[in-house]
């Protein structure tokens, strides 16, 4: 037999999967002309050249005897609800840009398309506006309507029939009245679907990092850009004047990206924070083809919209179902009522986006709350190609108690540290108000790594125990004893690690020591940064301070069935 042609999938439809079909449109959200105000979906102009890369095509196909339009009128409409959500430009058969006029979207609903002598086909650009969101699944509609006016109607041959808005009446005599409606002959549809926010996890190869200047942090700057070099990848320095103080670059953005076939480009999600750092998105980091979305808190932000609260889980299989972009993790306040959650609005745009489905983390039980304070991945050459790493208490008491049955017992922390306490490891095991607080610090450690086993589908020899103390009461929170390890930055293989600055023995710090022996084997170099009076005592560490813009996935999300 001869081969088989399929017929070409319904363009009204749109459906998931590697077998799935259906246009996509990308929100516009990046500043093609640097001299624009806005993002290019907040205007109604094509600026460039570029700014139409960024739009999808929709070509119009007109066959058929030009005459037919003598009394007709062809109509491309989208509904009322639809939109706020769209923009689409028309340049007839120009390529000049001037040519290229806003013709539906906004308070356009519908635009008659002028037949061409020339042409048979009509490409009119289309802009998503609006991300996914509540009440916005993403599938936006357009219809095109072949109309037939009464008024131009010539009698058919050898039938005395004129068609009045869909009246037929006998009398060929009677002229067209005034007002009469035009009747839809023939109709048509396509569905597209506005492409989802996507982040990046750890184990995506980076591309830039971001760290803040605040004058009092040369050196932990220059320790980044060490690991950074080593990593081969370029660091952007966002200078005090754009960054007013304020060091935390982690918890101000998320970089994500937006893809369609013909085109995938970086966007920033602007957090609800708005501290220092709140115009350095808008004014540094979009630009051409660097897009830019944001949320805000009108219950007012609370920590936990900071985006060290938000982070993104490698690809996983659980229980059969694939997540081949990984599951985002936020942090909240259950089991408890009635503590601090992330702001509705940023949760929702999270959920609405589809292709990473959120996991809600404990996180409530830290003083700062975020999920970035007791877990990381890194990458893993074997198993599901990562390891998560979750900062733990008992793993740390072990350790102690170890060195001090080795008869290190007298060994202190915080050596080289001015003006710094320097408990012994005897000390600190003697401290029991201490002990019974990471007592409870570990069961809110455990109550997530069961969350995460069973919604990440992992299984015991993916998960590593990083030794960590940590501090505090109830009430107030916990916060890191020494800097946390977990809070790293991962670039690649190359791991910048808070100096936990601990014990000493035989000249080497053990909770170094025993990080390395346990992320080496995994083929990952460890490089331990001092950030203790720049990053931990304000209650941060390596990762809060840091950002990172990866290298999107090679999956695309068109095929995820979410």
């Amino acid at each position: 037999s001869g081969p088989v042609s399929l017929p070409a999938p319904p363009q009204g439809t749109w459906t998931w999967g590697p077998d799935g079909h259906g246009a996509i449109l990308l929100v516009n959200c990046d500043r093609d002309d640097p001299k624009a105000e806005t993002p290019d979906n907040r205007d109604t102009a094509v600026r460039s050249y570029a700014d139409l890369k960024d739009m999808s095509q929709m070509v119009l196909r007109t066959r058929g005897p030009r005459t037919i339009f003598a009394g007709h009128r062809l109509l491309l409409h989208v509904d009322f609800s639809d939109a706020d959500k769209v923009g689409v430009f028309y340049g007839g058969n120009s390529v000049a840009l001037e040519e290229y006029k806003h013709v539906l979207g906004g308070s356009k609903l519908a635009y008659a398309v002028k037949p061409s002598r020339h042409q048979e086909e009509s490409v009119f650009y289309v802009e998503g506006l609006a991300f996914p969101d509540v009440g916005f699944s993403g599938l936006v509609t357009f219809h095109v309507t072949l109309l037939e006016s009464p008024e131009k109607v010539p009698a058919a041959e050898g039938v005395g029939v004129t068609r009045y808005g869909g009246q037929r009446s006998p009398n060929t005599a009677c002229p067209p009245r005034k007002g009469l409606l035009e009747t839809p002959i023939f109709t048509d549809v396509v569905v597209f679907r506005v492409a989802p926010w996507i982040m990046t996890p750890n184990t995506a190869a980076p591309l830039e990092v971001f760290v803040c200047s605040v004058g009092d942090n040369e050196d932990f700057v220059a320790a980044v850009g060490a690991v950074a070099e080593k990593a081969k990848c370029p660091v952007t320095v966002c200078p005090l004047l754009e960054n007013r103080n304020d060091r935390w670059i982690q918890d101000e953005v998320e970089f994500g990206y937006v893809q369609a076939p013909h085109k995938t480009f970086p966007v920033v999600f602007d957090s609800p924070r708005d501290r220092g750092l709140k115009d350095f998105p808008i004014k540094s980091i979009l630009g051409p083809d660097f897009g830019y979305v944001a949320r805000q808190a009108p219950e007012g932000a609370s920590s936990l919209d900071s985006f060290g609260n938000l982070e993104v889980s490698p690809p996983v299989t659980v229980q059969g179902k694939e997540y081949p972009l990984g599951r985002i993790l936020i942090g909240s306040s259950f089991p408890r009522f009635g503590g601090r959650r992330m702001a509705k609005a940023v949760k929702d745009f999270l959920v609405a986006q589809q292709v990473q489905a959120p996991v809600e983390l404990f996180s409530d039980w830290l003083h700062v709350g975020h999920v970035d304070e007791f877990l990381s991945f890194v990458p893993a050459p074997d198993r599901k190609g990562f390891r998560l790493l979750l900062a733990s208490p008992n793993a740390c008491y072990q350790l102690l108690k170890e060195k001090q049955e080795e008869g290190f017992g007298e060994a202190a922390m915080f050596e080289g540290l001015e003006a710094v306490p320097k408990p012994t490891i005897n000390e600190i095991l003697a401290n029991e108000s201490l002990r019974k607080f990471n007592n409870y610090v570990q069961s809110c450690i455990s109550w997530n790594r069961d969350i995460l086993k069973r919604a990440l589908g992992l299984a015991e020899p993916d998960i590593l125990d990083i030794p960590q103390l940590f501090r505090g009461d109830v009430a107030a929170g916990a916060e890191a004893f020494f800097p946390d390890v977990v809070n790293m930055l991962v670039l690649g293989r190359h791991l910048g690690i808070p100096k936990p600055f601990g014990p000493l023995v035989g000249g080497q710090c053990c909770l170094e020591e025993r990080v390395r022996a346990l992320l080496e084997p995994l083929g990952l170099t460890c490089t331990f940064i001092d950030d203790y009076f720049s990053y931990h005592v304000l209650s941060g560490d390596v990762h809060c301070g840091t950002n990172v813009r990866r290298k999107p996935f090679a999956f695309k999300w068109w095929h995820a069935v979410p």
